[in-house]
């Protein structure tokens, strides 16, 4: 169990390297902070930074509402704070993946949840499904769908002993991703009308468009839930990432430990892409560019991943809504045209580590 689990004995970080990783984590919080002011100013239309600041106090202050003030609390803001949030959960839960199937290439997609949210989304989107939820209809349809995928990839997965094997959950979650996407192009095939199809396909591209104060409390308790969740399982992770047999030897019960990490990454992904879309490159390039900055030990990539992920985020939706003003670019594209270089430049390094293994 985790409380049995022992590390190899390395001996104390010294102290100048805990404090040059505090120092880290503060930069990252101080840049986050000023990122989501960035994220709040900027856009098609620039607002003054001291304005800005006075609406944001106000309202956090006395929740008082002046008049002119909605483009900055009702429409950027809660934008802005889904990006970081996004962010921070796909940053996070790319480290755990990665982790709980040995897999350097996986991603919280990899699991088929994200793939079955868009079939929900879509469902909602062109044909109405769930109207009765009204402003929570979208969200709701895509939660359920990904909680389906969920339940269809741990029914496939699952032995007869009751594990949870990492090949087997990546097979079962890479088959049943084919399977929701060629249903979500059917969906887009069956489209009334051109108009629903193309606002299908933006969303299934990713995008904070959406966002509003309400849609913000699935991906916010989603998050911070499974972000504790992984920050306690810290020392699973780095036992799991040396393979399930050193894992055992360890103490660690893989097949729970196992389980609860599928269900918690699968839970964030699927609060994330109900709010947000399938937003690629994220959790699969951060956790990589963090571990060459911090290293291999969960109890800090963890963290760091989480700050970095919601600064590149909401960076990257500031770029969404500036390069092609006033018209919006799907936040999908802009991850990936971002993600794709600095990935493969990641790859060319050879002195990167993963899983205690050189690739």
């Amino acid at each position: 169990m985790e409380g049995r689990l022992s590390m190899p004995a390395r001996g104390a970080a010294p102290f100048g390297e805990r404090a040059r990783f505090s120092g880290l984590l503060a930069g990252l919080v101080v840049v986050l902070v000023l990122t989501l002011l960035a994220g709040v100013v900027l856009g098609p239309v620039s607002l003054p930074v001291t304005d800005t600041l006075s609406v944001l106090v106000s309202h956090f202050s006395a929740g008082s509402t002046r008049p002119g003030d909605a483009i900055v609390w009702e429409v950027r803001t809660p934008r802005v704070l889904l990006g970081a949030v996004a962010g921070a959960g796909l940053s996070a839960t790319g480290v755990a993946v990665q982790a709980l199937v040995r897999n350097a290439l996986a991603d919280p997609y990899l699991l088929g949840v994200s793939s079955g949210a868009s079939v929900g989304a879509t469902a909602v989107l062109l044909f109405g499904a769930l109207a009765g939820l009204g402003t929570w209809a979208l969200t709701g349809g895509a939660f359920l769908g990904a909680l389906l995928a969920v339940m269809a990839v741990f029914a496939l997965a699952r032995t007869a002993g009751g594990g949870l094997p990492a090949l087997r959950l990546v097979l079962s979650g890479t088959a049943l991703a084919s399977m929701f996407a060629a249903a979500t192009s059917f969906l887009i095939y069956l489209a009334p009308t051109s108009e629903g199809a193309r606002t299908a396909i933006f969303w299934l591209l990713g995008s904070l468009g959406g966002a509003s104060w309400p849609t913000l409390l699935v991906p916010v308790v989603g998050t911070l839930f499974g972000l504790c969740y992984l920050g306690f399982q810290a020392k699973s992770l780095d036992a799991l990432a040396m393979g399930d047999q050193t894992a055992g030897s360890l103490g660690v019960d893989v097949r729970t430990v196992r389980r609860g990490l599928f269900l918690v990454t699968a839970l964030v992904t699927g609060a994330v892409v109900a709010a947000a879309g399938a937003i690629g490159f994220v959790g699969l390039m951060l956790p990589h560019l963090v571990r060459l900055l911090v290293g291999a030990s969960h109890r800090r990539v963890l963290p760091a991943s989480a700050l970095l992920g919601a600064v590149f985020l909401v960076w990257a939706d500031v770029l969404a809504r500036l390069v092609v003003a006033p018209e919006e670019l799907p936040l999908g594209v802009i991850t990936s045209v971002l993600g794709g270089p600095v990935f493969l430049f990641l790859l060319r390094r050879r002195a990167y580590v993963f899983g205690g293994v050189g690739s």
